[in-house]
């Protein structure tokens, strides 16, 4: 029994030799080799540099809606969100004090047009005959003093009877000029035909203030497109100068973003860039770089820009808040590398960590397009050859095994 547990023990401590003996191989074996990296590989395909930017949807122009007059709003056929076409009535005000003005102004051109018609048919024909009777007075003073001054001549009548038919003749002169010039005057070259052409003149454009003034009881979308704001009910008193409702007017519609400014070299109009709104990340559409602000936000160190949508969305809102990814480079089958694993990449003097022949080793790199954590190298890498992350603290020259990581 004693011999059974001698020759177990003695087996245990074989076994424990041998394992002390496969652990020190194979700890003396990794530190022969050196410890494991990652690494990443330098691969080669089609790479795109895009400048990432967040905005919103705008129309180009907005129109703000208020009333002209001061008065009640009496009705509201229509909501915020709602689609309006051009002229649809938005907001009613009442209208009573309005529709009295507009009455009294077309009495008022009623009367200033019968003014005219009483110079045709009344006032005119009463001058005519006037003018009529006195030219016949003049004929008959004219003939008196004839024969006045016949009977002077004769003797028969002394200088003061020759002197009150002159004064006939005269008087009845002077009547037959006033008859003619008040003839003159009802006529349509008269000063009363005109003063009373002009009395109808000022009545219609009193009559039109009082209409136009009338209609604004009743405000109605000047164009078509979809009611973004409202700021009024029923009952409320509005009066000129506040903004009732916001109006985005139908048509071209764009995306306003902030670009940081550091991008604005990699920047150009006509630019293609793939949206998505933040509400429907999976559903991209496309859109043009069309505008971009001369000047940088001193607060921000942003640059506003401006792209115009090819085909706008049916999803798409006022204000919706958006993802852009604008297009700046393409390349084809160039090498690629991970931008985490180069060194001092904005220095003029980038260098990555390569692994060769199971020993690290600084590389010197010229550096192309950068995006989306991805860096173009055109110069000191070949496909395949591979690189430790710039995380990675591993000494230039010590040896090394790797690990590629996926890309």
């Amino acid at each position: 029994m004693a011999k059974f547990a001698y020759l177990s023990k003695l087996r245990w401590t074989h076994v424990a030799v041998a394992i002390a003996i496969v652990a020190g191989a194979y700890m003396a074996v990794n530190w022969w080799l050196g410890p494991q990296v990652a690494v990443e590989a330098v691969i080669k395909r089609d790479f795109v540099q895009t400048v990432v930017g967040s905005g919103h949807v705008e129309s180009p122009h907005r129109v703000d809606i208020g009333a002209q007059i001061t008065s009640t709003v009496t009705r509201i056929p229509v909501n915020e969100g709602d689609d309006v076409k051009a002229q649809e009535v938005l907001i009613e005000l009442a209208a009573t004090e309005l529709q009295a003005t507009e009455r009294q102004a077309d009495i008022a051109v009623t009367q200033a047009q019968a003014r005219i018609r009483q110079l045709k048919e009344l006032q005119a024909p009463v001058a005519e005959q006037a003018l009529r009777q006195a030219k016949a007075n003049l004929q008959n003073a004219q003939s008196a003093l004839t024969r006045s001054q016949s009977l002077f001549n004769q003797g028969f009548i002394g200088e003061a009877a020759l002197d009150e038919s002159r004064k006939a003749v005269e008087l009845a002169d002077a009547q037959a000029n006033s008859a003619q010039k008040q003839l003159e005057t009802t006529r349509s070259t008269g000063s009363d035909y005109a003063m009373a052409e002009s009395a109808v003149s000022e009545a219609r454009a009193a009559a039109d203030a009082a209409h136009a003034r009338a209609k604004y009881a009743v405000i109605k979308a000047p164009m078509e497109g979809v009611l973004i704001g409202r700021n009024v009910e029923v009952g409320d008193v509005v009066q000129p100068g506040k903004v009732l409702m916001t109006l985005s007017p139908k048509g071209k519609t764009q995306l306003v973003l902030a670009i940081d400014e550091k991008n604005l070299r990699l920047i150009a109009l006509g630019q293609k860039a793939i949206v998505s709104a933040d509400a429907y990340p999976l559903q991209k559409f496309e859109a043009t770089l069309v505008y971009i602000n001369p000047g940088v936000n001193a607060q921000t160190g942003a640059v506003e820009a401006k792209l115009d949508i090819d085909k706008p969305p049916v999803f798409l809102r006022q204000d919706m808040t958006v993802s852009v990814d604008i297009e700046v480079a393409r390349r084809l089958q160039t090498l690629l590398l991970p931008a985490a694993s180069v060194h001092e990449a904005d220095s003029p003097s980038p260098w990555v960590v390569r692994v060769e022949s199971g020993h690290t080793a600084k590389v010197p790199v010229k550096l192309g397009l950068r995006s989306g954590g991805t860096v173009e190298v055109l110069q000191g890498l070949n496909q395949g050859d591979t690189v430790v992350s710039v995380v990675t603290s591993t000494p230039i020259g010590a040896r090394v095994r790797t690990k590629v990581q996926p890309h």
